[in-house]
């Protein structure tokens, strides 16, 4: 079972939620835990894990041959993220930043001056507790981090079978949450008691009914806050609450010692699963 633990909004507790759920599931089950937020992964601090390398991720960039370039202009023309600039007789400009890595303009120069080049875009950890740990880093400096997400993804698939795989999503609702979600059997969003909580709570349930993926609710930091609108939004969207975790001295002791969060409202999820 593939099971997404997401929430919209930052600092809710998803990898909280995430590295618990995989400790317990794993007393009786082979588990996997993939951290899909590349951009700011924590989970291997929460668990105490020391990481290891496994390969890194690289992207295709343009290289421009200018002495078999005839500066006609078709590679900036079907560049749908505007990383190549060009003027009628001048050399196209290319923008590194900008270049997603689609190979577009090297399949539609007609004269093979756009060589194949690569640039690292992070890197896939894996490391060891309970469970099994996948995570992915972006290189610092890069802002597309899709590809390092999808590597993630497949490296996750390479490893063979598990029980359970448990996928620690980043916070948003854009195309790397997305690309984590999409596959999942059961998604887990994480929401806590507040306005901003409330309001991306909604943003994420809308995701998961657009992509088909099954939905329940985990209210974390109970007790912050009045509840009525994660209520009223659970019944809007036709799914549950399934537990709710208090806002708990121990819970915030455990996690700053980096040790898998044992409670029990967090083990009543498995009920679900």
């Amino acid at each position: 079972m593939k099971i997404a633990i997401t929430g919209g909004k930052g600092g809710t507790g998803k990898s909280m939620v995430a590295t618990s759920l995989a400790n317990y599931l794993a007393e009786n089950h082979s588990v996997l835990l993939v951290d899909a937020d590349v951009e700011c992964p924590d989970d291997h601090l929460l668990i105490g894990i020391e990481r290891k390398v496994v390969k890194a991720v690289w992207q295709f960039i343009p290289k421009f041959d200018l002495e078999i370039c005839r500066k006609c202009g078709r590679c900036s023309q079907v560049c749908k993220e505007k990383a190549i600039f060009w003027m009628k007789g001048r050399y196209p400009i290319f923008f590194p930043e900008l270049c997603i890595g689609c190979s577009a303009c090297r399949l539609a120069c007609p004269f093979g001056a756009i060589k194949e080049g690569r640039r690292k875009m992070g890197t896939i950890y894996s490391g060891k507790a309970k469970f099994d740990f996948l995570g992915g880093e972006l290189e610092v400096g890069q802002e597309e981090a899709g590809p390092v997400v999808n590597e993630l993804k497949n490296t996750a698939e390479r490893l063979g079978t598990y029980d359970f795989i448990l996928i620690d999503t980043a916070a948003g609702t854009h195309c790397n949450v997305i690309s984590a979600l999409l596959g999942c059997d059961l998604a887990l969003a994480v929401a806590e008691p507040t306005p901003f909580g409330s309001h991306d709570l909604r943003l994420i349930l809308g995701l998961c009914r657009v992509l088909d993926v099954p939905v329940k609710i985990v209210l974390n930091k109970a007790g912050i806050g009045s509840e009525d609108e994660i209520e009223k939004i659970a019944g809007e969207f036709k799914t549950e609450i399934i537990t709710k975790i208090p806002f708990s001295k121990s819970i915030l002791k455990a996690y700053s010692q980096g040790r898998p969060v044992r409670h029990p409202s967090i083990r009543r999820i498995l009920k679900y699963l």
